[in-house]
C-alpha cells in the first residue's frame, strides 16, 4: 500500500490535486490505513495514471466522474465509454493540427529571419509601411 506522497511521487501529481479528485469521487474504494490516511493499491496507481491522461485530453471534472462512473459500471459500459475516448480523440487531433500550424509558423519566421541576417532575404515588416 501507497501513502498520499508515495502515490504522489509514483502518478506525478501533486498532493492537492490527488487529494481532490479522491474527494470528488474520481478515484473509487479509496482505503484507509488505520490512522484514517487515504493508502492506494497498485490499481489505484494504475487508475491515478489514467486520470493523468484523462486530463491532459482536457476532460472536466464531470467528464471524468461520468467517465468513472461508466468503469464502475463494468464491460456493459465499454461502447458508451469507448464514444466519449472517440470524441476526445477528435478534439485533440484538431489541436495538434492547431499546434502544427503554430510550429510551422515558427519555422517559417526562423528561417526568414535567417535569411535576412545571411543577406540572402531583404528584410521587411508588416508592422511597418513598405519604403520604396
Amino acid at each position: 500500500m501507497y501513502t498520499m506522497k508515495e502515490a504522489c511521487a509514483l502518478t506525478g501529481m501533486t498532493y492537492e490535486t490527488l487529494k481532490f479528485y479522491c474527494n470528488q469521487g474520481l478515484v473509487p474504494n479509496v482505503k484507509r490505513d488505520k490512522n484514517n490516511r487515504r493508502v492506494f493499491d497498485e490499481h489505484d496507481i494504475a487508475w491515478i495514471k489514467s486520470l493523468t491522461c484523462l486530463k491532459n485530453c482536457n476532460m472536466s471534472i464531470p467528464e471524468m466522474r461520468e467517465y468513472v462512473d461508466l468503469c464502475l459500471v463494468g464491460e456493459p459500459s465499454i461502447p458508451e465509454r469507448k464514444i466519449i475516448l472517440e470524441r476526445k480523440r477528435k478534439d485533440l487531433e484538431l489541436a495538434m493540427a492547431e499546434l502544427q500550424k503554430s510550429i510551422d509558423y515558427i519555422d517559417w519566421k526562423q528561417q526568414f529571419y535567417d535569411d535576412v541576417l545571411s543577406g540572402k532575404t531583404k528584410y521587411y515588416s508588416n508592422l511597418k509601411p513598405k519604403k520604396d
